[in-house]
């Protein structure tokens, strides 16, 4: 009985797609960022990213071996994928064990305890990124500087990113030349604008991904901070900034067009993306905390079962 086989109604239609396929593929984006994190952070990116990943296949290999009793998955790059990701959202010089400890919340909590792949909630690598967070607020918030660091990754010379100086009404901030190549402070992926948006660039040719979501919450943030900026320019940062630092490009193109925890939708998509450009926007305007992107991603992700029943995709053949 274990070896069923499933027969849906027609039509039936292969496109050629799977889940390896794809994990693959937005790896494959990703790698831009990387090459991007190792030039500027060195030792620490290459650490953090190693540690990430083998951290999250191992414990999902666990889980699904010993605990849910089923055949373990790991080939198919999903926790691969949430290992970079999960590590792209982390300062370079974090302590190994506080990466293993986000491996296992982005693994066990925010992936396995709801069945593993296909239904989970939230984001797995957000999900672990925003427990750490709130685990250990000095560890996560303390960057290291491009460029000037030692052997020891551990005590990298640390500085302000390019949000925090703006929270803190810093009016010397990174040239916009600077936020596009990644000559300034944050976490591993989220530094290089111009890595993120090449990585995009590669995702919508090869058609892992539709421009819908990110779209929406690029224009969204730039609409709502740079009408902040006309009102008053000297209490808020040119809408540009906003684009180019944090974790912005990281979160609209390659987390929160999950494919499991986004709606199916195209109109569904818009208003997810507006949804999490507004989120975003609220947080780092009025917020105590600069940034707002991956809060903004897992509010959203709770409410795509309710967008996914307002916004249905059409049935085949309908109008």
């Amino acid at each position: 009985m274990e070896n069923k086989l499933i027969i849906s109604p027609s039509p039936h239609i292969h496109g050629g797609d799977s889940i390896s396929k794809n994990m693959y593929g937005v790896l494959i984006a990703l790698v831009p960022v990387f090459l991007v994190s190792l030039y500027y952070f060195g030792l620490g990116a290459l650490i953090v990213t190693a540690v990430s990943v083998l951290s999250c296949v191992l414990f999902e290999y666990l889980i699904q071996r010993f605990v849910l009793k089923k055949e373990p998955s790991v080939g198919d790059g999903s926790a691969i994928l949430t290992g970079v990701l999960l590590a792209f959202n982390l300062p370079s010089n974090l302590p190994v064990w506080i990466i293993i400890i986000g491996s296992l919340a982005a693994i066990g909590i925010g992936k396995m305890s709801f069945g593993g792949l296909g239904n989970n909630i939230f984001n797995p690598a957000l999900a672990g990124r925003v427990f750490l967070l709130i685990s250990f607020p000095a560890q996560m918030t303390t960057w290291p500087l491009p460029g000037k660091l030692p052997m020891d990754y551990i005590d990298s010379v640390t500085g302000a990113t390019t949000l925090s100086m703006i929270n803190e009404g810093v009016a010397r901030l990174p040239s916009f030349a600077d936020m596009l190549l990644g000559n300034m402070g944050g976490s591993l992926g989220e530094v290089s604008a111009a890595a993120l948006l090449l990585g995009f660039a590669y995702l919508l040719v090869r058609r892992i991904i539709t421009w819908h979501i990110p779209v929406a919450i690029i224009v969204t943030v730039f609409a709502l901070t740079g009408i902040m900026y006309l009102i008053d320019p000297l209490s808020y940062a040119d809408p540009v900034v906003h684009l180019l630092s944090g974790g912005l490009l990281l979160g609209a193109i390659f987390m929160a067009t999950d494919y499991v925890t986004s709606p199916m939708s195209r109109d569904g998509m818009i208003v997810y993306g507006v949804g999490i450009g507004l989120l975003t926007s609220v947080i780092r305007l009025f917020g105590s905390y600069p940034e707002g992107v991956s809060f903004a991603i897992l509010i959203m992700n709770a409410l795509t079962p309710i967008i996914n029943t307002y916004f249905k995709p059409k049935h085949f053949g309908g109008r």
